[in-house]
């Protein structure tokens, strides 16, 4: 069963309470009552983690105050939505986009239940930024990535990697992309590469509970890590 008709189903009841949980229950018609502080099922985790996805990306949408078709798309395209199930995909972000509640809570649930500073966290930021980029980096966006990213339980470190990973590369992003201080050998920049692919990997993604649906999302990734290897070893 795709996750979006696992969402618009009775599955829906395995999620939790709080404004992610209001959210998922407004669109499948119903109230959710559930509490659950941490998901431990990769079941549950990949509901949890698409909720949270459509709330975020949907609350982005409209942080440089108006939400277009184009972000809507280029979220369909993350999240591989079929034809099928595109309506489903809709009612959610619709859902989401005319929410009451703020950003900051649904980032806030988000981080408790999958974990601050978690692999499926980044996931979950890379494509918010993603998202952003289709009609330009607004001021606005930026403040709501950065904040967002903070809420997640990124350090400066981090945050500045993922950001390297859709901003113009500067001189010095590569390194930064590869998490290498600048002038690295190429031993260094070899086990840099090869761990990345390594934590990458979308079986990785999987075990952790990333929906199937969501996998292009590391093979954008995955290609700007190379981009930023092949600068640096002069392969591009």
């Amino acid at each position: 069963m795709s996750i979006w008709a696992t969402l618009a189903g009775g599955a829906i009841g395995l999620l939790i309470g709080g404004p992610l949980g209001a959210l998922a229950g407004a669109a499948a018609g119903g109230a959710m009552d559930l509490t659950v502080l941490r998901l431990s099922s990769p079941d549950r985790r990949r509901v949890a983690f698409t909720i949270a996805a459509i709330a975020l990306a949907a609350k982005m949408a409209r942080a440089d105050g108006e939400a277009t078709a184009a972000e809507f798309a280029t979220f369909e395209r993350l999240f591989h939505v079929d034809d099928r199930e595109a309506g489903n995909a809709r009612r959610f972000y619709d859902l989401a986009k005319g929410s009451m509640a703020g950003f900051g809570a649904y980032a806030d649930q988000a981080a408790t239940l999958l974990g601050k500073g978690s692999p499926l966290l980044e996931d979950l930021l890379d494509a918010l930024w993603m998202i952003a980029a289709v009609d330009g980096f607004h001021d606005a966006e930026l403040a709501y990535l950065d904040d967002v990213s903070a809420r997640f339980g990124f350090d400066a470190g981090m945050a500045a990697r993922v950001r390297a990973r859709h901003l113009a590369l500067d001189e010095d992003d590569p390194w930064v992309v590869l998490g290498v201080e600048p002038g690295s050998d190429a031993a260094a920049l070899k086990a840099a590469y090869h761990r990345l692919v390594k934590q990458y990997h979308p079986d990785r993604q999987l075990a952790e509970g990333v929906p199937a649906e969501f996998i292009r999302v590391s093979e954008a990734r995955m290609a700007l890590i190379n981009t930023a290897y092949d600068r640096l070893t002069g392969r591009r």
